[in-house]
């Protein structure tokens, strides 16, 4: 088990970390760092003996959180920004119909299940619509809550 990042390294949060539990003075499922963010890698050390936790120096955001493999990529990857997370509440813009059946109408509520960012028709998400899951694309969707996109 080698870590794929070294002290000093820069990283980017593919993932939104939210507090498990361990994070001092914030409520657990608090959103610590966002996704996109730049980091730099202050520790590596293991969890259970078979994952690797790095200490992440977030310097704009003024935390230092522990991250996994999986939720940090190298600075010098590509990044594709996507407008939605996991679990954003959203509506579509246009009726989404599946052999010609209408699942989904503007202002019904769906929840987004997964991002796609490298989706051949640009980014788009798996959001759940009463019961069922659609493929649908960010230029499709929109927040439910307005007050969501602008981050407050």
């Amino acid at each position: 088990m080698l870590p794929k990042f070294e002290f000093g390294d820069s990283v980017r949060l593919v993932r939104n970390v939210r507090n498990d539990g361990t994070y001092p003075g914030e409520p657990t499922g608090r959103l610590l760092i966002r996704r996109g963010s730049i980091g730099y890698v202050r520790d590596v050390g293991t969890f259970l003996q078979d994952q690797l936790i790095y200490t992440v120096d977030f310097i704009e955001a003024g935390r230092r959180v522990g991250c996994r493999e999986q939720e940090l990529q190298s600075l010098d990857d590509p990044w594709i920004p996507t407008r939605f997370d996991f679990r954003d509440k959203v509506t579509p813009l246009r009726p989404l119909a599946v052999g010609g059946a209408i699942i989904a109408r503007p202002g019904d509520e769906g929840e987004v299940e997964k991002t796609l960012p490298e989706h051949d028709g640009g980014p788009a998400c798996h959001v759940r619509f009463h019961g069922r899951v659609l493929l649908v694309t960010e230029a499709s969707l929109a927040f439910i809550n307005p007050e969501k996109e602008a981050g407050l």
